[in-house]
């Protein structure tokens, strides 16, 4: 398989995964699985092969932002850093999903987050620990 066939499945994965979560209430236990555990694992796998066979023969480095732009100027070490992203980003909107659930946040506050999350992680995982301090927010949390 080529990369690109490879880059368009750990896309289709991935957003697979985000379906998942926007419907985690239909099923909590499945979405706990596949979102927050089956897929970054699968992603996590995919990136390990890539650093493991890419990674010695890469120029740059995290020393510099020209190293790092170096870096990435590969096809195969930025793929593995998509995928880095895939994983985590998709790991921590399970993780936001799993925390909501348990400290009764209405899982429609939770989807803003999950876009969010998706499109650009770090502004996802700020506008949800916001999401987590209104106590408007909640109701009578869960035993999950």
């Amino acid at each position: 398989m080529d990369i690109e066939t490879l880059f368009r499945f750990a896309n289709l994965t991935a957003m697979a995964g985000w379906v998942v979560l926007v419907a985690s209430p239909l099923a909590p236990k499945w979405a706990d699985g596949i979102a927050g555990i089956l897929i970054p694992l699968v992603l996590s796998v995919g990136y390990t092969a890539l650093i493991l066979v890419y990674w010695a023969d890469a120029e740059g480095g995290f020393s510099s932002l020209p190293d790092v732009m170096t870096l990435f100027s590969q096809r195969e070490v930025a793929f593995a850093g998509w995928l880095h992203f895939l994983a985590f980003d998709l790991f921590l909107g399970a993780w936001e999903v799993r925390v909501a659930r348990r400290e009764g946040i209405p899982h429609l506050l939770v989807i803003p987050c999950l876009v969010l999350t998706f499109l650009f992680g770090p502004i996802g995982f700020l506008v949800f620990c916001g999401l987590r301090l209104m106590p408007f927010a909640h109701r009578n949390a869960q035993t999950v």
